[in-house]
């Protein structure tokens, strides 16, 4: 039986790969943080992401690169690939907003919906069902939402100032940006030609509740690869995981 809401899922999506990954240096000297191997996997993050957009229906990717794009360039042409890869390359850097309009130009469908990912982010969650979420909101754009773990040990008190439990990395109360995202094919024209898009185009959508956020499953992977702790920390977690 045909699923009537697989019509609306994306089956195009747009990877930003440009950034310099500095706090990931001495990795990053030679390779753009994208193209950094988590330790195990034998696979940099960015095969990881192709594969599980691959896995959730996405056949067209469009890549923004920038900071050693050839090098990135060089492994795409070189891979076998589960999708269709296109890349971009800003000749001057055009800030995030920017650049995910220059990117989202190339796409196959500039009349359908899209997925977008940060180039360093390492999860594992249903699209399909945040594109669903997407659309029951009649959302133009949705964001991933997680809850990262504090690093640092937390206390718990009670109401005279006794303490009462000590807690090791607990969630954090706040739901952050989980660097995802489902877009309305409109999005596109709402993109500064350059600039920040999270200071423009996202608060402009919240005030007329067009923006929605979808909260990450409970026990979904996510992880944003930033500094040679986070690969530490993600190959102890997939190999706990059998990934």
């Amino acid at each position: 039986m045909t699923d009537p809401s697989a019509a609306s899922r994306p089956v195009q999506a747009v990877v930003l790969a440009g950034g310099q990954g500095s706090r990931l240096r001495p990795y990053t000297d030679d390779r753009p943080k994208p193209m950094v191997e988590i330790p195990g996997t034998g696979t940099p993050i960015i095969g990881h992401q192709l594969r599980w957009l691959a896995e959730e229906g996405v056949t067209d990717v469009v890549i923004s690169c920038g900071h050693l794009a050839d090098v990135l360039q060089k492994w795409l042409a070189g891979a076998d690939l589960p999708v269709r890869v296109t890349t971009v390359v800003e000749e001057e850097p055009l800030g995030r907003g920017g650049g995910l309009k220059y990117a989202a130009a190339q796409l196959p469908h500039p009349d359908l919906p899209w997925y977008a990912t940060n180039g360093d982010i390492w999860t594992r969650f249903s699209l399909r069902d945040m594109a669903d979420f997407h659309t029951e909101r009649d959302a133009v754009a949705t964001l991933a939402l997680a809850r990262p773990r504090i690093p640092w040990g937390a206390v718990q008190t009670d109401g005279f100032g006794h303490i009462t439990d000590f807690i090791e990395a607990p969630p954090s109360t706040f739901e952050i940006n989980a660097g995802v995202y489902v877009f309305s094919p409109a999005f596109a024209g709402l993109l500064p030609t350059r600039g920040d898009h999270e200071r423009t185009t996202f608060p402009h959508l919240a005030r007329q509740r067009r923006l929605a956020g979808f909260p990450l499953p409970q026990g979904a992977y996510w992880r944003a690869i930033d500094t040679a702790k986070d690969l530490t920390e993600a190959a102890k977690e997939l190999a706990a995981q059998g990934r």
